[in-house]
């Protein structure tokens, strides 16, 4: 049984998403969860909301379909951040120039699934 949560249109670059997914990749949920409480990037904050709804997610699509699913035993199977839309802005420079300013976003998913 899996459960999978989405983040869409996030304010954050997906590579430096990607550096915290790559340390919770694999591991348990509650030891993700600990780890993305007590790491000081930005990316965190806004992925212990997302592991927490996918957390949640699972236990809802495991009382509709009658399943009993031990909340201990879950682990995070999937993550990864897809490049979203870029907001293109202009920054004035010297002499009337301009220089570009890419403002990117982020698609995160999260997927947690029963361990054996």
């Amino acid at each position: 049984m899996e459960a999978r949560a989405h983040l869409k249109y996030a304010r954050i670059s997906p590579r430096k998403v990607k550096i915290v997914l790559d340390l919770i990749r694999g591991k348990d949920v509650d030891m993700a969860m600990a780890i993305l409480k007590n790491k000081p990037r930005a990316a965190s904050e806004l992925l212990v909301k997302l592991l927490g709804s996918a957390v949640a997610n699972a236990t809802v699509a495991a009382e509709k379909d009658n399943y009993v699913l031990d909340t201990s035993k879950l682990y995070v199977s999937e993550c990864f951040a897809n490049e979203g839309p870029t907001l293109k802005r202009i920054m004035p420079r010297a002499k009337g120039s301009a220089d570009r300013i890419f403002k990117r976003t982020s698609h995160v998913t999260i997927v947690v699934k029963e361990r054996d």
